[in-house]
């Protein structure tokens, strides 16, 4: 069994971290931040002071933090994990972050003698209770390899997508896929329940076809029923989109859709909706609409 240090137990770090603890790993905790959860203290999880700390016990540090400037921050800041490495340990970062700082971060651990793996998941916070996440892996084979036992605990579709940022890049991808997802299962309702029809029997219909897919089966459940708490908050999506649109703009390309799918995320945001679960991109459909799929 392994030691690991686990900084970021929030929506989808917390059940992660649990899983681990289950399969009979030991669990480094960071109050860095915020006190650790105490059901993971009271199930063995042992709560440092900082990262430092964290690293300096740990064989394996991961990291699942909203963003690129927190995780700069844990990995660097004073009592960070840089503070704590030594040549064999392997820091995975499981956040959703700039390709391109990834591998400027990736770059800083390994010339300290430690392994750097990029590995953001996919499939929310049902997919992180149930141990089904897709896992997208950036960093050398020989770490792939040594922490491939810890992603198989968190995850069922795990991919050594290359390099150093490569995980990262895989995982914009996916969000830029997904946003556009909700982007057309939104409309579509929309446009049903404009035209007279029920939504929840459109749907139904489709999902034995052609456009039937995940996104259709659980969001488009959601926007019909109005279950709007949220399993992947819209201000994280936008995060996520701001990567894509950002590198696409030093790639010289040009993403009109994605652009389009964050302005409407940003009409929800304006609504007062930054927290609310990512499917409720209807709602600013229905805004610009003044029509609701719901009748409410």
């Amino acid at each position: 069994m392994a030691k690991i240090g686990f900084i970021g137990t929030g929506i989808m770090g917390k059940p992660m971290a649990q899983n681990l603890q289950k399969a009979g790993h030991s669990i480094y905790l960071s109050e860095h931040h915020a006190a650790a959860p105490t059901d993971l203290v009271a199930a063995g999880a042992i709560a440092l002071m900082n990262p430092h700390a964290v690293a300096q016990e740990a064989e394996f540090i991961i990291v699942m933090v909203p963003d690129t400037p927190q995780v700069e921050d844990v990995l660097f800041r004073e009592h960070g994990v840089a503070q704590g490495l030594a040549p064999g340990k392997v820091v995975i970062d499981m956040s959703s972050i700039s390709p391109t700082a990834t591998k400027q971060f990736a770059e800083k651990i390994k010339a300290l003698g430690a392994e750097y793996l990029d590995a953001p998941v996919s499939g929310g916070e049902v997919g992180a209770k149930a141990a089904t996440l897709s896992i997208m892996v950036g960093g050398s084979e020989q770490a792939f390899q040594r922490a491939l036992p810890l992603f198989q605990v968190m995850g069922k579709n795990i991919t050594h997508v290359g390099g150093s940022g490569d995980g990262q890049t895989a995982k914009v991808a996916n969000q830029i896929i997904v946003a556009l997802n909700i982007q057309a299962v939104a409309e579509a309702l929309l446009f049903a329940a404009k035209n007279g029809a029920d939504p929840a029997k459109v749907r139904d219909a489709l999902m034995g076809g052609f456009a039937g897919s995940k996104i259709l089966e659980v969001h488009g459940e959601r926007m019909i029923k109005g279950t709007f708490a949220p399993g992947f908050r819209i201000s994280l999506h936008q995060k996520d989109l701001n990567l894509a649109l950002a590198g696409a703009r030093e790639l010289g390309l040009n993403l009109p859709n994605t652009a389009n799918a964050q302005q409407l995320f940003s009409t929800c945001a304006a609504l007062g909706g930054s927290n609310w679960d990512h499917s409720a991109l209807v709602k600013g459909l229905e805004h610009m609409a003044n029509f609701t799929i719901r009748g409410d």
